[in-house]
Parts: C-alpha cells; sequence; structure tokens
C-alpha cells in the first residue's frame, strides 16, 4: 500500500458535487492498494497514521499523533499511486490493486484506524472526486508498506 500524506487544516471531498467526507485539523490521506497487498499492509499503514508524530508540540516540535490532538481522517481511495510512469507517456497501472480487493483493504484500513479511536470521513471508492484541502505546514509524506521509501 501508499500513501500520501498531508497534515491540514481542514480538508472535503465531494462527488457528484455532495460532500461524502470533511474534517478540520487532522490528515488528509491518499491510499493506493497495490495487487501484491495483504493484511500486514492494512496493519502497517493503520499503525503509522495513528501513531506517527507530525503534529507540533508546545515546542514546535513534530512530537505530537494524531491520536494526540485528537485531529481527524479524510481518507481517498487513490489507485494512480501506483501509476508507472518511467516508459513512454502514458502511466501504466499493472501495479494497481484489483478494484474489489482495493476497496476491501481500503475499507480494512478505515476500520482499524476507528478501532484505535480516531474518526475517520473518507471519500467514496472509485467515483471521480473532487477534493480540497488546506495543508499545514506544508507537512506532506510518503509512505509505502513494502517500505521502499
Amino acid at each position: 500500500m501508499r500513501a500520501v500524506i498531508q497534515r491540514v487544516t481542514q480538508a472535503k471531498v465531494e462527488v457528484a458535487g455532495e460532500v461524502s467526507g470533511q474534517i478540520a485539523k487532522g490528515l488528509l490521506v491518499f491510499l493506493g492498494v497495490g495487487r501484491e497487498d495483504a493484511d500486514q499492509d492494512v496493519q502497517f499503514i493503520a499503525e503509522k497514521l495513528v501513531n506517527l508524530r507530525i503534529f507540533a508540540d508546545e515546542n514546535d516540535k513534530m512530537n505530537l499523533s494524531i491520536k494526540d490532538v485528537k485531529g481527524e481522517i479524510l481518507m481517498i481511495s487513490q489507485f494512480t499511486l501506483y501509476g508507472d510512469c518511467r516508459k513512454g507517456r502514458r502511466p501504466g497501472f499493472d501495479a494497481a490493486g484489483e478494484p474489489a480487493r482495493a476497496q476491501e483493504l481500503y475499507e480494512q484500513t478505515i476500520e482499524l484506524i476507528k478501532q484505535q479511536g480516531v474518526r475517520v470521513q473518507k471519500g467514496i471508492f472509485a467515483a471521480h472526486m473532487h477534493v480540497s484541502s488546506v495543508n499545514d505546514g506544508p507537512v506532506t509524506f510518503i509512505l509505502d508498506s513494502s517500505r521502499l521509501f
């Protein structure tokens, strides 16, 4: 699994003109599921999202997690994180997970995060979405459950 994580002061996602998810302070997470991903990838990503210390403490140091600041997560499915742009002009998506399995792992990730007491809003899987946010910092990180980076 791959995730692009942005620390935000607010974020929302709209589908067909309707808001499907909206948060205040927290994390906007774009999550892609790969063809080879399994339960251990879900565990890794969920644990990282809940415990990653990327919010400022009283000394303005990144020392607090989403749980510490009682923030929220807006989770957006994004298969294009597995787009391969190394050859040609059109990305290839051979490494992206099959839609049914990808949705299952996406939903599992959300449930694991909720079980740890973090409020999660989400987009609609496989829908055309409009996402807006105010990045705080800006602070943006990339995670890969295969630990490629």
